[in-house]
């Protein structure tokens, strides 16, 4: 498409309440200016809003995304278009949800799994558009994308079909599948002299529940959290005896909840207690 073509759909798709912004050789956004160079800016608030950048280029990917028709035909835009090869857009911006299909046997599945609905060819498969938006997802099954929030499709054209609600066996493919269970491997608790010596009973069941939810509640580094809670439970109680095998059960329970294996969890607990020397 020519820098006019491209400008003409941008326009066209700004003024239907659809945010684009131009997209480079390979199909992705320009990179971001010098001002804004490794997000060294700021960024715009977590990411999650759409619009114009504070300075003149068209920086921070999907979220440079607009509908201001004065941004989109400005001169600074404009120099990029002439360098753009396709018109990208911001399906969660238009309350849109792509579910991008990579290949034929993506394409069958949709077929017979998904409810009928605006489809547009792809090169190697389909774009089926629905009207709803919500998280975007990688690799939610083989050869299939979801594009909506946070994330930018190419404009391959209006598509046919009637768009329609987004369903929920759509919204289900990013529900978190519960890690697999396998049987919780034992690791014996270290021996002591019985009952806990530091205060009683119920300071040492505050502890595991303190333990457990400290790991139920990591968003990130899992496994050095998991590592660093069984190091702070045995610093404690490590070398009393009263640990028991419930208590160490409850510990892995919790990190097995957030994706360990019961391998993870027992190599953690091994490697505290080495460090503790317990």
């Amino acid at each position: 498409m020519s820098t006019h073509d491209l400008l003409r759909a941008a326009l066209g798709l700004a003024a239907a309440g659809v945010p684009v912004l131009p997209l480079r050789a390979g199909k992705v956004p320009f990179g971001n200016c010098r001002t804004c160079a490794k997000n060294a800016c700021g960024g715009r608030p977590n990411m999650k809003t759409a619009g114009p950048c504070q300075c003149p280029g068209i920086c921070h990917a999907w979220a440079a995304a607009t509908t201001d028709p004065c941004v989109i035909a400005s001169a600074a835009w404009t120099a990029v278009w002439r360098q753009a090869v396709c018109v990208g857009y911001h399906p969660g911006g238009a309350g849109l949800t792509v579910v991008d299909l990579d290949d034929a046997a993506a394409v069958a599945w949709a077929r017979r799994t998904l409810p009928a609905t605006r489809t547009v060819p792809t090169t190697r498969g389909e774009h089926w558009i629905y009207r709803g938006a919500m998280q975007s997802a990688n690799a939610v099954r083989p050869g299939v994308d979801l594009k909506s929030r946070m994330s930018y499709a190419r404009w391959l054209g209006p598509g046919t079909g009637t768009l329609t609600d987004l369903p929920d066996a759509v919204r289900a493919l990013t529900a978190k599948k519960p890690a697999p269970v396998g049987p919780v491997v034992t690791v014996p608790a270290p021996a002591g002299g019985g009952a806990c010596p530091h205060r009683t009973p119920a300071y040492l069941e505050r502890g595991i529940t303190m333990a457990e939810q400290r790991i139920t509640e990591a968003t990130c580094a899992v496994h050095t959290t998991v590592y660093r809670t069984f190091l702070a439970v045995l610093s404690v109680h490590g070398r009393c005896g009263c640990l028991s095998d419930g208590h160490v059960a409850r510990l892995f329970a919790a990190a097995q909840a957030k994706g360990e294996s019961p391998r993870h969890c027992a190599d953690a607990w091994a490697n505290a207690r080495t460090a503790l020397g317990v």
